[in-house]
Order: C-alpha cells, then sequence, then structure tokens
C-alpha cells in the first residue's frame, strides 16, 4: 500500500494500546523535503480521539495491525 492511500483507512491494533483497539489514519505527514519519501503518519483512536505518530510501514506488520475494523 502506498502511503499516500493510506488517509482515512481503518486499522485494528492486534494488541489493544492504552485499551484502545480501532484506529484511524487521520493524517499523511509529508517530509520537510517535497522529494523525500512519506515515513509518518498519524493514527487517531477512534473511541478517545487520542493521537499517535507512527511509521506508515508499521502498519504493513500482521502481528501489530488489522486493515479495517475487526
Amino acid at each position: 500500500m502506498k502511503p499516500k492511500k493510506l488517509l482515512l483507512t481503518k486499522w485494528t491494533a492486534v494488541k489493544p494500546v492504552d485499551k484502545q483497539k480501532h484506529f484511524l489514519v487521520s493524517r499523511v505527514i509529508q517530509p520537510e523535503q517535497p522529494t523525500d519519501p512519506i515515513e509518518l503518519v498519524e493514527i487517531e483512536a477512534v473511541f478517545s480521539k487520542a493521537t499517535k505518530v507512527i511509521t506508515w510501514r508499521e502498519l504493513q506488520d500482521d502481528s501489530v495491525w488489522r486493515q479495517g475494523w475487526v
């Protein structure tokens, strides 16, 4: 999956994070240099609205994240 297409995608944490399980990619963080690749995204917990910045590649780890709300 390309990082630009991650915006507003839904994710489920395999192990709940601070009792939160469902997250949404709320922002794709643009690098300082437009020619640099996108590395970071901000995820938002659906229930508490708490946000956290992670590398977008973390979402590809099936042992940590599942795509969609399951």
